[in-house]
């Protein structure tokens, strides 16, 4: 038999702290960082008190409810985990304690993340005025099941957290072992030759038309890949053209190429678009296989080429150019013993799809969770 769970308001089990203590200087302070999306709250940063303009500032407690007024409605809001005990923050957060005898504020650490709760705090009301009051927050309601059922829930998500995060561990074994074994069979045979020897620089440059979109691709870094951006409109930038991508191309990032911003293009990412900020290039047919290039560039042991092909530290350090990027002298096996190590690493790469598929849901999964233990109680009205 379903158990009924009553829909109170925060403010019948939160109180709205609102205490301000005065900085100073020569005290050293932890300032939180509130993460969008219901991602938690982390440090910040470590600052003195002579630092600080704004000398009336606000402690955070451990297990407080913390949310920002200006990005409450982007999902800023958690928990105050317990290394941001006595933290601070501005007049422009609000903090929350609960009455523990009625919710334990794991609950509703867990609660905040799901989209039921968030689409209350990302309604609009009568105005677009962005920001948030704290009388909002004590306005939203959530379900209040008994506080046995509240630690059985925290319980359950607690396991299955543990669990996840062993997987993640996995993931990053298996990552390390993968490329160890790549490595291993690289270095077997072979002989050194330039990069420019294996693959040219063919781009496919478009030119921009005001009246036209242009669906956009990144690359992150450290071996990443690839992903996905919002379109631009001919209007909205300052290039001249832009590169169109093509299946199997290599796309190197001139400015952070030497962090492993480097990748190959996917057929579904082929006839999307880049700036000229990015290089690309193609594999010599029957001399270098895209597929191998696609596992050399992935590799740590490659981006550090990359950083020796430019000079300089960080926002400084030149870019990565056509020439010196060609110019790398780079170990390569025959393309027939290229051919066999696909093979081989074929056999291996449903393993690596935990890494670009499954585990990137994994918090998702947490609210999930929590969603579907609620739909298992029938719920009243405030």
């Amino acid at each position: 038999m379903k158990q009924t769970w009553p829909i109170v308001k925060l403010g019948e089990v939160l109180h709205h702290r609102k205490v301000f203590i005065t900085i100073e200087d020569e005290q050293m302070y932890m300032r939180p960082k509130v993460k969008l999306h219901a991602q938690g709250i982390e440090l910040r940063d470590h600052v003195s008190g002579s630092e600080i303009k704004t000398k009336k500032q606000q402690v955070c407690r451990v297990s407080d409810f913390l949310v920002a007024e200006i990005d409450a409605k982007m999902g800023g809001f958690g928990i105050v985990p317990i290394a941001l005990d006595k933290a601070i923050v501005s007049s422009h957060y609000f903090l929350f304690e609960s009455n523990q005898e009625h919710l334990i504020p794991d609950f509703l650490g867990y609660y905040c993340k799901t989209k039921v709760f968030r689409d209350q705090v990302a309604a609009k009301g009568t105005t677009n005025y962005a920001a948030i009051r704290a009388g909002d927050v004590l306005e939203y309601v959530m379900p209040l099941p008994p506080i046995e059922e509240q630690q059985r829930i925290i319980a359950r998500i607690g396991t299955v957290r543990q669990q996840l995060q062993d997987a993640v561990k996995l993931r990053s074994t298996i990552e390390v072992q993968l490329q160890s074994l790549f490595l291993s069979l690289h270095s077997n045979s072979g002989t050194t030759c330039k990069l420019g020897d294996l693959i040219e620089l063919y781009e496919d440059k478009v030119r921009i038309q005001p009246t036209e979109s242009y669906p956009q691709v990144g690359v992150r870094g450290f071996g990443g890949g690839l992903f996905p951006k919002a379109p631009v409109f001919g209007t909205e930038t300052t290039y001249k053209t832009f590169n169109r991508l093509y299946e199997d191309a290599i796309v190197l990032s001139q400015v952070k190429g030497w962090e492993g911003a480097i990748a190959v293009c996917p057929r579904a990412l082929s006839g999307m678009y880049v700036s000229p900020e990015y290089r690309t290039f193609r594999c010599k047919p029957n001399i270098a296989s895209p597929r191998y290039m696609q596992e050399v560039v992935r590799s740590q042991w490659f981006w550090k080429y990359l950083q020796e092909a430019t000079r300089g530290v960080g926002a400084r350090r030149e870019r990565v150019r056509p020439e010196k990027f060609l110019a790398i002298d780079l170990h390569m096996p025959s393309f027939s013993k290229q051919e066999k190590i696909v093979a081989t690493l074929n056999g291996l790469e449903t393993v690596r799809q935990l890494r670009t598929e499954v585990f990137p849901c994994i918090e998702a999964l947490l609210p999930s969770l929590l969603q579907k233990e609620m739909s298992q109680a029938q719920i009243t009205g405030v």
